[in-house]
């Protein structure tokens, strides 16, 4: 059975830097290799064009690229090609505004800027984003944080601001990965982008 598109092209950012510690100060993280396997399989299962992976440190894009590289090479493709698959739209670049430069190129529009995070004040939810989207036929480029979050800089000038997946918890324990988070907000989001 075929799948229904997306109905406006969709964006994964995972931004190491700059954002926020513990304390609440500005710093950049390391790119894991988890980060980069899982959420590019969760971007590749649901249709998403590109996951950029968003750091400024030149000794991160070193060893990024050596992890894609090897995927990309014959010898990676053959061992896993639904792994090397997965790999082939995700990008490495060094800051919001390079992705969000790279997806006007490629789509002709700038994307709506989307943020998220579990503090987020002011929010809407997966649906009123697809609506808005579809509405100005414009691609969405979704920011996630690592650390403890994208800087109040970046939520600020976002377009979007998406509600915070809230917990079950009888203890209000909620601290997902970024790779859950991810695979939650994108399946919400694109079922909300391909229900007609």
């Amino acid at each position: 059975m075929a799948k229904a598109p997306l109905r406006v092209p969709l964006y994964v950012g995972l931004v190491h830097g700059p954002v926020r510690d513990k304390a609440g100060s500005e710093v950049t993280t390391s790119v894991t290799n988890l980060d980069i396997h899982d959420i590019s399989r969760t971007c590749r299962t649901f249709g998403v064009s590109r996951y950029f992976l968003i750091t400024p440190l030149q000794i991160q894009h070193e060893l990024v690229n050596r992890i894609l590289g090897h995927w990309e090479s014959d010898k990676g493709s053959l061992y896993n090609p639904d792994r090397s698959n997965a790999l082939a739209s995700t990008q490495l670049v060094n800051t919001i505004a390079d992705a969000q430069s790279v997806v006007e190129k490629l789509e002709g529009k700038k994307p709506l800027t989307v943020v998220t995070g579990a503090q987020l004040q002011g929010h809407g939810d997966e649906s009123a984003l697809a609506r808005k989207a579809i509405l100005d036929q414009t691609p969405i480029l979704l920011l996630f944080g690592t650390g403890w979050g994208l800087l109040a800089s970046t939520t600020d000038q976002a377009d979007f601001r998406l509600g915070p997946i809230t917990s079950c918890a009888q203890d209000d324990y909620n601290h997902l990965s970024v790779r859950s988070a991810v695979a939650i907000y994108v399946d919400r989001l694109a079922r909300s982008l391909c229900s007609p």
